[in-house]
């Protein structure tokens, strides 16, 4: 296996970076996010290294905070979709007939709607919160992954050692769970990367839009929703949450793109 490029390094790199500031945020070392430390709207300085936001709070340990409430929703999420993605993508592409026509339509209509539109519907229904966030990103992320999932496993159902397990009399659940499950599991792993992204960005849109998490929790699109009213008068309090949701969103994509060419190579390799 070939080592990860420069630039996934620099992916993983920025991504475990994220991933401290969210532990930080729990074990309470940016400080308090709810603690009032200085003056209203003061621009980054020393005391509030990213400066306070309307009611004086320090901005660090608040974009922690919503750093660790982003990718914790996003990747418990992300899980979700790659239980329910893995077994009936792979259910549907060994099977085949009925099954997966069925499968293939429900995942149609799903896909048919964009991300963020779903989103809301669905926070329509269960009402604004976490709940309905968590509920957004594995309908915006299901489809995609149930497609790709069972693409691959219906290349994998063709191979001779599926073949030979089913002649031998392995049961269905042997053969699914042994076989084909091993062999499509990089492509569940890359879709997974990919889907973490888009998690984060449903959750940061549908809480900048009001219907994902509520204040006084800080999510990023919390902070940046909150941040825009003052975009003028305190531009670093959507600066600082923003770059952060970039930042986050492309290392995730860098790494996906460096694990897919890890794991499923496009390149032809010689037999000589």
């Amino acid at each position: 296996m070939k080592r990860l490029d420069r630039l996934s390094l620099g992916g993983l790199a920025c991504l475990l970076v994220l991933v401290v500031f969210a532990l930080g945020s729990l074990a309470g070392a940016g400080g308090d996010p709810d603690a009032i430390v200085g003056p209203r709207l003061r621009p980054p300085g020393p005391g509030w290294w990213l400066g306070t936001d309307n009611l004086g709070r320090s901005m660090l340990p608040r974009v922690m905070e919503g750093v660790g409430t982003t990718l914790l929703l996003s990747s418990i999420a992300v899980l979700v979709t790659a239980a329910v993605s893995a077994t009936f993508g792979i259910i549907a592409g060994y099977r085949g007939g009925y099954l997966n026509e069925l499968v293939m339509r429900l995942v149609e209509v799903l896909y048919s709607f964009p991300a963020i539109v779903l989103a809301i519907l669905v926070a329509a229904v269960l009402g604004p919160g976490q709940v309905a966030a968590l509920a957004s990103i594995v309908l915006a992320t299901i489809p995609l992954m149930t497609r790709l999932v069972r693409a691959a496993a219906v290349a994998v159902s063709q191979r001779d050692y599926v073949t030979s397990a089913v002649i031998s009399g392995a049961r269905l659940p042997r053969v699914l769970g042994r076989h084909v499950l091993p062999n499509v599991a990089g492509t569940i792993a890359v879709q997974g990367t990919y889907a973490l992204s888009v998690g984060i960005a449903v959750e940061g849109g549908l809480s900048f839009l009001g219907f994902g998490v509520q204040p006084p929790q800080a999510s990023l699109g919390v902070l940046i929703q909150r941040g825009g009213t003052y975009m003028i008068a305190a531009p670093w309090l959507i600066l600082g949450p923003g770059v952060v949701l970039v930042v986050a969103i492309l290392a995730i994509n860098v790494v996906g793109d460096g694990l897919r060419d890890q794991l499923e190579p496009r390149e032809t390799r010689s037999l000589t």
